[in-house]
């Protein structure tokens, strides 16, 4: 059975990866579920490169799968459906993480980004903000 956990991850930050090692670190699977959102200023990647990001961090671990969901209005469920859902608290710096402020970061061209990026995925990041602001100008 899975922990599955539902985002747009604009951009995967450590952030996220610090609430999937909850269960990473007991040894428990991760089902990381993309929402196929359309791009948009607020959602610059696709799901797909999304989905690449996640899956080349997470390249050598068993325990996670990557998958892309419709976009979603909601999640609901009704008794008894056999799972818990839960909250997971984290520190206020993990929780100041913002996907926002590392694409802003990414396209100024400046490093503090770098710190809040899995490093497997920072020349990735730098050619998808970079090649979109050439599209754009």
């Amino acid at each position: 059975m899975y922990n599955l956990f539902i985002g747009r991850y604009q951009s995967p930050h450590i952030g996220h990866q610090v609430i999937f090692s909850t269960y990473l670190e007991k040894g428990l699977p991760v089902l990381i579920a993309i929402r196929d959102t359309p791009t948009d200023e607020k959602n610059p990647l696709t799901a797909e490169q999304v989905k690449g990001l996640w899956e080349k961090i997470y390249a050598d671990n068993p325990l996670v799968k990557v998958i892309i969901i419709p976009d979603i209005a909601s999640v609901n469920y009704g008794r008894g459906v056999g799972y818990e859902v839960k909250e997971i608290k984290v520190s206020a710096i993990v929780g100041s993480i913002s996907a926002t402020d590392i694409r802003e970061q990414i396209r100024k061209g400046e490093k503090r980004w770098m710190m809040n990026v899995d490093n497997r995925i920072w020349d990735d990041l730098k050619t998808l903000f970079t090649d979109e602001q050439s599209e754009q100008g």
